[in-house]
């Protein structure tokens, strides 16, 4: 069985948390360095990371302030 990528198995970790109820929505997520130190991956995994997320609208990215976690309502159905 081929392995899951890092920013799959990273991102799906993170949806998982959120839904858990540990993150919650509106609340602000970790920088790119702190999360790649986290799970011990290079900060480009974890923009990869962001960058799905943000497709799934799990996240949204506000300019200088950081990336925030949205309303589940508003998340896109995975595929």
């Amino acid at each position: 069985m081929p392995q899951t990528p890092d920013y799959i198995r990273i991102s799906d970790e993170i949806i998982k948390d959120l839904r858990s109820g540990k993150v919650q929505p509106g609340e602000k997520l970790p920088s790119i360095a702190d999360m790649a130190d986290r799970f011990e991956v290079s900060s480009s995994t974890i923009q990869m990371v962001y960058v799905r997320l943000e497709a799934l609208r799990v996240i949204r990215r506000h300019q200088g302030k950081g990336i925030f976690v949205t309303d589940p309502k508003t998340w896109m159905r995975e595929p």
